[in-house]
């Protein structure tokens, strides 16, 4: 069958620009109301019956039928048997990419991830103390939708950090035991994994069950009714964000082979029908080779009605003025994944604010930190880059302020707060603040 796909072409010059990127850069968040309802029931049954209730869901929506949802665990036996069955091109391909995941967490960690504290000239200690939560959990897609790029993801920065337990949860329609993913989890020191999935597998990390523990936080992504029992349980746990679909914005000055830049946007483009690819350019004429690379490539793509549908749904290439007003748009924009496709990308790099990563240089395909170049893949969709970052040790750490005034220094601090608790009409604050002062009556 042949497809054709055909990204929406806009100029910034035309009069109507503005209305037409905005309708197209349009994305409902709304959950289906159904969607709603169906995972607050699951919620509240798992919250209320516990491992029956996982058990009952995974029969009906997996086709996964177990005893004891203890049948569903893996154990770390089968991990290692899964990683050590793989071809040894995988099995290195997955070390590598785990290692250079690591060292980027690790360094990330020295740099933020640390407590620290100093002390006032009258002796008071102020601070801030860094510590890992004590269990997380990762969701992670399963069946014939196999990500073990996700695997690391999640739950290598969580190890870094220095977590005490990461619990899996995956999937398994139909049994389908993906190898790589459960490799994966074996590589990146995952504890305990069991074989579910949906609504039920958030309800049961979050409530916790008599054979799945409860933890602290929830990562990792899944469909409409996985990210809708996230939303629902946060405030009981933490969670990484709700994301959107897929984004990918190409900035490009003409200088890189138009088949490379098509390529880069069907890799987004391939994710599902709403994923978002766009080019920003201000060269009419290679806007126009990367269209015919689009028309050349497309028959060849395995995946090419969903690339099809995705870039004439929300496609678009666009013709700037310069690459100044292309960088102006683009943290508009805001978006997930940033190529900076150009002779010089150093030289634009400083005037881009809002990005979830951004990708310097032509050889620096999106791909490449999808799964191995070291930066979390987990990023902000959406325009949420705009206040929220990647995923990294960061979110599997929580930060405690350290006080410790001297007596020397409560005699200063007290009458500060003494005065401003007065005027707030909290007196036993005034008091308390008070009563720790040599002389009351100041």
């Amino acid at each position: 069958m042949s497809y054709k796909a055909t990204p929406l072409r806009l100029s910034t010059a035309q009069a109507d620009f503005e209305a037409r990127f905005q309708e197209r850069l349009h994305w409902s968040g709304e959950t289906d109301a159904a969607i709603e309802q169906r995972v607050a029931e699951i919620l509240v049954d798992v919250q209320k019956r516990g491992d029956a209730a996982v058990l009952e869901y995974t029969a009906r929506f997996d086709g996964v039928q177990g005893a004891t949802l203890k049948d569903l665990e893996l154990t770390q036996a089968e991990l290692k048997t899964a990683f050590e069955s793989l071809p040894a091109a995988q099995r290195e391909a997955l070390q590598a990419a785990a290692q250079r995941v690591r060292s980027y967490h690790e360094a990330q960690k020295r740099a933020s991830g640390e407590s620290w504290s100093y002390r006032d000239a009258d002796g008071t200690l102020l601070g801030q103390k860094v510590t890992p939560l004590d269990r997380v959990g990762i969701y992670v897609p399963g069946g014939k939708a196999a990500y073990p790029s996700s695997v690391l993801m999640n739950a290598i920065p969580a190890h870094v950090a220095g977590v005490g337990e990461i619990i899996m949860v995956v999937p398994t329609p139909r049994g389908e035991k993906n190898p790589l993913v459960l490799a994966a989890a074996y590589v990146a020191g995952v504890t305990r994994a069991f074989t579910i999935g949906g609504a039920q597998a958030v309800a049961a990390l979050a409530y916790g069950t008599a054979t799945v523990p409860g933890v602290d936080k929830i990562t990792g992504p899944g469909n409409a009714y996985v990210a809708s029992a996230k939303k629902h349980v946060f405030g009981k746990v933490g969670i990484d964000m709700i994301a959107g679909p897929s984004e990918i914005l190409v900035l490009a000055d003409g200088s890189t082979p138009a088949d490379w830049v098509a390529m880069d946007l069907f890799s987004q483009a391939e994710h599902d029908e709403l994923a978002q690819s766009i080019l920003l350019c201000p060269d009419a004429a290679y806007i126009d080779a990367v269209q015919r690379e689009i028309d050349r490539l497309l028959g060849e793509m395995p995946r090419a009605e969903i690339i099809a549908k995705s870039l004439t749904g929300r496609g678009a290439l666009i013709h700037t003025r310069s690459m100044e007003e292309a960088c102006t748009i683009s943290n508009r924009i805001a978006p997930e994944h940033l190529e900076v496709s150009s002779r010089d990308p150093q030289k634009w790099e400083p005037l881009l604010k809002h990005a979830g990563a951004i990708f310097l240089g032509a050889y620096t395909s999106e791909s490449l930190g999808d799964y191995c170049a070291g930066p979390n893949h987990v990023l902000p969709t959406s325009g949420t880059a705009r206040f929220s970052s990647p995923l990294g040790v960061y979110d599997f750490q929580k930060r405690s302020s350290l006080i410790e005034v001297s007596e020397a220094g409560a005699q200063t601090l007290g009458q500060i707060a003494s005065v401003l608790a007065h005027g707030e009409g909290l007196q036993a604050h005034a008091r308390a603040a008070e009563m720790r002062l040599k002389d009351p009556k100041k």
